[in-house]
């Protein structure tokens, strides 16, 4: 038999036995805006997928805002949390682009993540580090390029429609309507 035969025969008997080599795991991290109302955060990220290396699920997501939403953020930095939103939110707002990462990847969206957790108080601060700030250092971790100078912390949805124009491989997804 020739040697190019062999990994094609072991192949489909390893098929045929019910045995098949394991799909590859990723974990895609999904960048989304929220149009304001009475809940943030306004920009947030959702992961869902498989870790490689471990075989874990995920499935989280987390947005970064004020602790309390009052007036006070108007006026300097107040207290601010990482937090993840329900399903019913996330359901509600708007995906914008999807970046697959590996583990990484995934690794250091995590610390981030853990980092503006950890942040000295008061961290939150609707002109310097607002949800759609915390999203930016996350698109970058990702390895997007952003606008550290854009007019458009204040608008979720915009700054991360810029952030998509700057990185033409992504692609808005798919609409799908309501059942």
């Amino acid at each position: 038999m020739t040697r190019g035969l062999r990994p094609i025969l072991l192949s489909l008997l390893m098929l045929c036995a019910g045995l098949s080599f394991p799909a590859r795991a990723e974990v895609i991290v999904s960048f989304y805006s929220h149009d304001f109302g009475d809940r943030f955060p306004h920009a947030f990220i959702v992961m869902k997928g498989t870790v490689d290396a471990t075989g874990e699920a995920v499935d989280s997501n987390y947005g970064f805002t004020a602790v309390s939403v009052s007036p006070a953020i108007l006026f300097g930095s107040v207290k601010g949390k990482v937090e993840s939103s329900k399903p019913d939110y996330i359901a509600k707002s708007d995906r914008q682009f999807d970046v697959t990462v590996d583990d990484a990847t995934y690794a250091s969206v995590l610390a981030r993540v853990a980092e503006w957790r950890d942040r000295e108080q008061p961290s939150y601060s609707l002109n310097k580090r607002n949800c759609v700030h915390f999203v930016m250092e996350l698109a970058e971790t990702v390895g997007l390029k952003v606008n550290r100078k854009s007019k458009l912390f204040k608008k979720p949805k915009s700054f991360l429609v810029e952030v998509r124009g700057l990185n033409p491989q992504l692609t808005a997804p798919p609409v799908v309507p309501d059942p």
